[in-house]
């Protein structure tokens, strides 16, 4: 199939057959997608929770509104923001810059100072809504990966943030939950499978100037 028709093909999977799990292989591959997703800077201001662990989620199921994706996946992806995003954050990015293209570090001063500037120019919550952001671009390339390998998934939002981030450990760490992704293969019976995709016509939804 092609990216479009996998594309097609794709929707936000209701129910999940509990039986079937991804490979340590799919799984990887997926997270590698997520890995090499872009965000502003290069940055990656959050952090990707892999969560398997059955007791957690039925926890995480209730602050999620009882919603039976979070336990019959094969996996729940938590995407959760950085809070603290700061020079030493940069900094580090920086160091990693560095390191990865062996180049001396003071010729990325400038773009140091760049980024720098960025975020001593944004308050707490600003900060934090833009991570959130980068977050949502991580979570289109994991359903985009996800639809070429023929690998379901629902993005989900409904669910108590700070629930979540209590249930994980998230604020100790420093982060705070933005977007969720059940991973894994839809059920035989889920019906929202066999429904046509509906959107808005590209005469609507798209301008040309």
């Amino acid at each position: 199939m092609s990216l479009i028709e996998k594309l097609n093909w794709r929707y936000a999977t209701k129910k999940f057959d509990d039986t079937k799990k991804l490979s340590s292989e799919q799984l990887d591959t997926l997270l590698t997608a997520i890995q090499l997703a872009p965000s502003s800077y290069g940055l990656q201001s959050y952090k990707v929770l892999v969560i398997e662990d059955p007791a957690i989620r039925e926890k995480l199921r209730e602050a999620a509104y009882g919603q039976p994706q979070l336990t019959q996946a094969s996996q729940v992806i938590v995407f959760a923001s950085e809070t603290m995003i700061d020079e030493s954050f940069v900094n580090k990015y920086v160091d990693n810059i560095a390191a990865t293209r062996q180049i001396d570090r003071q010729y990325l001063a400038g773009y140091q100072q760049v980024m720098v500037g960025t975020v001593n120019r944004l308050a707490e919550d600003q900060k934090i809504t833009w991570s959130h952001k980068q977050a949502y671009i991580a979570l289109g390339i994991l359903l985009t990966a996800a639809a070429d390998l023929g690998i379901d998934a629902c993005p989900m939002e409904g669910f108590e943030n700070g629930k979540f981030d209590e249930i994980l450990g998230l604020k100790e760490k420093g982060l705070t939950a933005s977007v969720i992704a059940p991973v894994g293969f839809r059920a035989d019976d889920d019906d929202y499978s066999k429904l046509a995709k509906v959107r808005r016509p590209k005469g609507e939804l798209f301008i040309h100037i």
